[in-house]
């Protein structure tokens, strides 16, 4: 079975009550592209925070980044979801 960095994120946090009441919330954009809200609560990165990133590369291939409030915020373009994904792992994993 192959398992993404976001499934492996998610069960890394699973300890009987953080999936009770935090969790990840993915939706799409109507311009087009992905908005996904990350809960960082009660996990080694609750309360830190990361200036709004952003990486243009055309109307369809971009990404923006923040985390702020406890929640990493991710809103990027239609092919854009797995390399957003790799970027909140590599941040959550670093320090």
């Amino acid at each position: 079975m192959v398992t993404s960095a976001l499934e492996q994120w998610y069960l890394s946090q699973c300890n009987g009550e953080w999936e009770h009441a935090w969790g990840v919330r993915i939706d799409t954009l109507d311009n087009p592209g992905w908005s996904v809200s990350i809960d960082l609560r009660d996990t080694k990165k609750d309360g830190k925070s990361i200036v709004r990133a952003r990486v243009d590369r055309d109307k369809n291939d971009w990404i923006q980044y923040w985390a702020e409030e406890s929640k990493f915020q991710i809103r990027c373009g239609p092919l854009n979801l797995s390399e957003a994904i790799e970027i909140f792992v590599a941040w959550f994993d670093s320090e």
